[in-house]
């Protein structure tokens, strides 16, 4: 026994040398083929940054290469160390039983995204669910508006997979990379795999993914009933002003027919002392003489 786990310890270490080794030299063919090809400076630049990102976090190799010499007992010992912690801050596992979320640790994949990749798209046939182990990613709008942010411990795409909501095994956002991402992901033949030997988990997985559903959808509820509220406060403003533009027009005509009627009605006075001028032209001049001849009698 103990010969065997030596032989296998030799193995994992020759292969981690081995894996290291071709990771450069896949590094340098791909530099040399990028230049056969004139691949342009921008998407040269990217690659190359994805296998330093690679380099550094100490992703050079794949597990399941590395993992694969192991006995399946201790595969599973690894897989449960590895990331059994990860999947038990996913909310939506919390409720699930040791036996199942084991069950599920042995299917996760590790996958890694560059920054702007767009990991799902809305509308796209949704295949598998992610768990975010490290990274920053952002759910966006088809503008390309940035609707939510998730980070270490999130999920997302689990609403497709469960077959939850009205767009059943659609994806419902658009999901990108900010930077480097490091996701797990659970594909939904090996999920439905666990549920098979687990079947009382689809419920508890479903009502939490309904759960998140509804809370994830009264933000934009409440975002689509203030913009309602705007365009109705708008229209209202629009009305109100279209009539308050309409009652100044009439006032301004009111205000034009009033001062023609004052300049009708100082034409009237003017005419009419005028004519009166006219009908007593002498009346103040006779009374006139009259205080002066009696001034003079009085002399």
């Amino acid at each position: 026994s103990s010969g065997i786990n030596a032989e296998y310890g030799g193995n994992v270490i020759t292969n981690l040398r081995a894996n290291r080794n071709l990771f450069q030299d896949r590094l340098d063919n791909l530099k040399e083929y990028m230049g056969y090809r004139k691949v342009g400076k921008d998407l040269s630049n990217r690659i190359i940054r994805w296998f330093d990102y690679l380099w550094a976090q100490n992703h050079t190799f794949e597990e399941e290469d590395v993992l694969k010499y192991l006995p399946d007992k201790l595969q599973a010992e690894m897989a449960i160390h590895v990331h059994l912690a990860t999947l038990k801050q996913v909310e939506l596992f919390q409720n699930c039983e040791s036996g199942f979320l084991i069950a599920l640790v042995l299917k996760l994949k590790h996958q890694v995204y560059s920054p702007g990749d767009y990991v799902c798209r809305k509308g796209d046939i949704g295949r598998e669910m992610f768990i975010v182990k490290q990274g920053m990613l952002q759910v966006t709008a088809d503008d390309g508006r940035a609707l939510a942010t998730l980070s270490d411990g999130s999920y997302f795409g689990e609403i497709s997979l469960l077959n939850v909501g009205k767009n059943g095994n659609r994806r419902t956002a658009n999901v990108r990379s900010v930077g480097y991402s490091d996701l797990f992901c659970l594909r939904k033949e090996d999920l439905l795999h666990a549920l098979n030997d687990y079947p009382e988990m689809r419920e508890v997985l479903k009502e939490a993914a309904r759960q998140k559903l509804a809370r994830d959808a009264k933000p934009q509820q409440d975002e689509d009933n203030t913009e309602n509220e705007r365009r109705i406060s708008f229209t209202n403003s629009v009305e109100l002003a279209d009539t308050l533009g309409k009652r100044l027009e009439d006032l301004e005509k009111l205000v034009l027919t009033l001062a023609k009627e004052v300049k009708t009605t100082n034409r009237s006075v003017v005419s009419l002392q005028k004519q009166l001028t006219k009908v007593y032209p002498t009346s103040r001049s006779s009374s006139v003489d009259e205080t002066r001849d009696s001034s003079d009698s009085d002399s």
